[in-house]
């Protein structure tokens, strides 16, 4: 079954709390996206998985150097999951996987900034990562012309487990799940809408179905 993410872009800690009380009954993954985390500090993390110690708590770090230094922080801080870019050296995700084995702990590798994302997935897969998160970020997809397609294409072709990230919505969650992606991302399309708790239900029913 795949798992649904919620992607949580706010900057304070109480708007993050507020909105994954909201849609928690929906999720599974918790993520707590860069901005919040350099503009919280650490401390949100532990917020989080104080709040909802049943879901798993995705720390977006986004590392690009210190691998098991920055996994460490992020696990000790209370994080499930952590990112290491996919566009760093293999010695840095190397380094933050040996943390979450010690830790009991995983770490996702993001493909924002790396030009083949297939091929990069299917490298790190190698090196000990959980998953590989096929992501084009904010910026990409302010392009004109980006589709999501780009990415259902990518997680159908990489025969590694992936998730998705890049503008996921009600429309074409059903496409990311017959991707094969183990995890659909939802951003905007959870904390933009009107009613965030029942954009949730909705993805979660359409992932489900």
């Amino acid at each position: 079954m795949a798992k649904l993410q919620v992607a949580i872009d706010l900057l304070t800690t109480e708007d993050a709390i507020a909105l994954a009380t909201k849609v928690a009954p929906y999720i599974d993954i918790i993520e707590l996206g860069t901005p919040l985390i350099k503009s919280e500090g650490l401390a949100v993390i532990t917020a989080m998985k104080k709040a909802f110690p049943d879901k798993i708590v995705f720390a977006d770090f986004k590392t690009a150097d210190a691998g098991e230094l920055e996994a460490e922080m992020a696990f000790k801080a209370g994080a499930d999951l952590i990112t290491i870019l996919g566009a760093t050296g293999d010695a840095t995700i190397a380094g933050a996987v040996k943390a979450a084995k010690a830790h009991g702990k995983g770490v996702v590798v993001d493909t924002i900034g790396v030009a083949d994302r297939v091929k990069r997935a299917q490298e790190v897969i190698a090196l000990g990562v959980e998953f590989v998160e096929l992501h084009a970020g904010l910026d990409e997809q302010a392009q004109p012309g980006y589709s999501i397609q780009v990415l259902i294409d990518e997680a159908s072709r990489a025969g590694v487990p992936v998730s998705i990230a890049g503008g996921v919505k009600l429309s074409n969650i059903a496409a990311v799940k017959a991707s094969g992606a183990k995890v659909a991302v939802a951003g905007a399309a959870i904390y933009g809408a009107a009613d965030p708790a029942a954009a949730a239900k909705e993805l979660r029913e359409a992932l489900d179905a």
